[in-house]
């Protein structure tokens, strides 16, 4: 799971529909596309529960994000053969028979740092197990050489779906690849399945909206959904993963294998749409689709249909002119220490451990280069247990030399255990520090980037750059709704009490969110689920509210972006992650609860809405 974007955050004008191959002549049957996995290590029995629970012409599976191109990038390190998702080839031993038998092309990023030599590894399975299997792969997407630098472990453009089409159009049955967009796992069989020409933007563009809802697998199902509790817990215990029906115009049904568990309904598919977005147009190197375009309908029980207003496809526009490229490094070594605070006096002895900790670390000879304490009050008072009494104080502390970070950290610690506040325990011993990563993204343009389809004979297609491109340009915001009228404030009432009309409760008995990681920019994307609601959102929910309501979000740079087709707004929380999940800047190092929290939060809601 992963952003896709290609250029800076900013948009562009002008579509086209483009020419579809063979468009004279009968349509081609609807593509039935399942996703089988979400991240590297997400469900391993998913390949298994997708080729026997019902028809499918091909199945994806989406292994990389940013942190774990550093997982596997130190993986090579230490093994240059590897480099992949070795998950992959585990499911495929079980699976690879049953995709044969049913006819079913699998295609994956899970090639990683190193799709070659993956799939010579799923050759030498095929061979191995007797099922004869063509094996194709793309590359190109390698630019490590370019950027040399201490630390520096991988460098990455995201492809586009070009290559993968080229595979499966010479016949191959398995197509493995390394950093590809994650919506290209599904614009690439589309476009060899349809015939689609590569300036179809509109068509291109509904491809790329049921890709990004797949991508995340059982997210698109009920999984880590705000308003889980509306349904059966039972129903959600075990979600099936998605599969999208996709047609020739572009447009298509969200659905899944009949009699699985989780649910698709426009709630589901809404808050996977907005997870990990940004604005209006969603760039990737195929096209750039237009999410303001986006109409969603329930079209039956666990059916969602995705298409543009007025029944029409999503809108596309040309892709911007640069590829993104995300560079990972090792960016030094990290240490923490959580002490646990029992009882009474709980900002005291933070206080006095603190002042204890940062005397010893000042006296170190090598002190760590950054120091960050948080206290987590997770303390109740007159509480029935222990752990309900007590609250945490982390440290966490970060250098380039593991022993400033290891050793001189866990000394400092431990030496306290008997000269400290009273009740004085850790969590666990300090350890001798974790390297962590960085993760940063550059661009370069197109023709930067040799794109290759690698077939199963080992004829090497290049693929053509973008011909077409646009410059990308802010979205003029659209206008908003009539506000939601609400009674006037009683004159009469006591200070700070709500107007009459009006209830002072949580955002999320209103809204729902769904949130994560862009680099180090965080995205939050509300929805509300009634035309009321959403005049009263997208007047009350400022950026400036959001900070009242997330205050560390304050001193940040915030944007907001009005969605009206989806009755939603998303949010871009600029440099809040730092420099990136794998560099642990915060509690939540891939804001996948932010969104949470900011629907706990309390504001004056309307009564009608509650």
């Amino acid at each position: 799971m992963s952003s896709e974007a290609t250029g800076s955050e900013a948009t562009g004008g002008g579509t086209t529909s483009g020419a579809t191959a063979g468009a004279t002549g009968p349509r081609p049957r609807p593509l039935r596309i399942g996703n089988a996995s979400g991240f590297y290590g997400d469900r391993f029995d998913a390949m298994r529960e997708m080729l026997t629970g019902g028809p499918l012409d091909v199945l994806t599976g989406d292994y990389l994000a940013e942190l774990t191109m550093l997982i596997l990038g130190r993986d090579r390190l230490k093994h240059p053969a590897g480099g992949y998702a070795r998950t992959f080839l585990r499911q495929l031993e079980e699976c690879l028979g049953l995709a044969h038998e049913r006819g079913v092309r699998i295609v994956a990023n899970a090639g990683g740092l190193n799709p070659a030599g993956l799939a010579d590894a799923v050759r030498e399975l095929s061979g191995r197990l007797g099922i004869p299997v063509r094996v194709a792969h793309v590359e190109g997407d390698d630019l490590t050489a370019r950027y040399p630098g201490p630390g520096n472990l991988a460098a990455h453009a995201y492809l586009g779906g070009a290559g993968i089409a080229a595979c499966l159009r010479e016949g191959a049955d398995i197509v493995v690849t390394g950093r590809v967009t994650d919506a290209a796992l599904v614009t690439g069989p589309a476009v060899a399945h349809f015939g689609w020409a590569p300036d179809a933007y509109d068509r291109l563009a509904g491809a790329v909206v049921a890709g990004h809802v797949l991508e995340c697998g059982t997210q698109a199902t009920g999984g880590n959904y705000a308003f889980f509790a509306e349904h059966d817990p039972a129903r959600l215990h075990h979600p099936g993963f998605p599969v999208a029906e996709l047609h020739e115009d572009g447009t298509s049904v969200i659905t899944k294998h009949d009699g699985t568990g989780g649910v698709v309904d426009v709630g589901t598919v809404t808050a996977q749409l907005l997870y990990e977005t940004a604005g209006a147009r969603y760039a990737g190197p195929d096209v750039t689709a237009r999410l303001d375009s986006v109409r969603l309908t329930q079209e039956g029980p666990d059916r969602v249909r995705i298409a543009g207003v007025g029944g029409a496809g999503v809108r596309g526009e040309a892709p911007p002119p640069t590829l993104k490229v995300g560079l990972n490094r090792l960016g030094g070594f990290r240490g923490e220490v959580v002490f646990v605070l029992t009882g009474l006096d709980i900002e005291a002895k933070a206080a006095f451990a603190r002042a204890q900790m940062e005397a010893a670390l000042a006296a170190a000879k090598s002190r760590p280069a950054e120091i960050r304490w948080e206290l987590v009050r997770t303390d109740r008072p007159d509480a029935a247990t222990e752990e309900t009494a007590s609250a945490l104080l982390r440290l966490v502390v970060r250098d380039p030399d593991q022993e400033a970070v290891g050793r001189t950290l866990g000394g400092a610690a431990v030496e306290l255990a008997l000269g400290s506040y009273p009740g004085f325990h850790v969590l666990a011993p300090p350890g001798k520090g974790a390297p962590y990563g960085v993760f940063e993204d550059v661009y370069v343009p197109h023709v930067d980037v040799d794109h290759v389809a690698v077939l199963h004979d080992g004829r090497r297609i290049h693929v053509m750059p973008a011909q077409d491109t646009l410059v990308l340009r802010s979205v003029e915001e659209p206008p908003l709704p009539e506000p939601l009228p609400v009674l006037p404030a009683d004159p009469a009432g006591s200070a700070g009490s709500a107007s009459p009309g009006v209830r002072r409760a949580p955002l999320g008995l209103v809204a729902g969110a769904r949130s994560g990681d862009k680099g180090g920019n965080a995205n939050i994307g509300v929805w509300v689920r009634t035309d009321d609601a959403w005049r009263w959102l997208a007047h009350t929910l400022t950026t400036d509210r959001l900070r009242e309501l997330l205050p560390e979000t304050a001193d940040l740079t915030v944007v907001r972006h009005v969605l009206p087709n989806l009755r939603a707004l998303n949010f871009v929380v600029e440099g809040i992650l730092g420099e990136g999940v794998a560099a642990q800047h915060r509690f939540d190092p891939q804001a996948k609860a932010l969104g949470e929290w900011l629907r706990s939060r309390h504001l004056d809601i309307p009564e009608a809405l509650l």
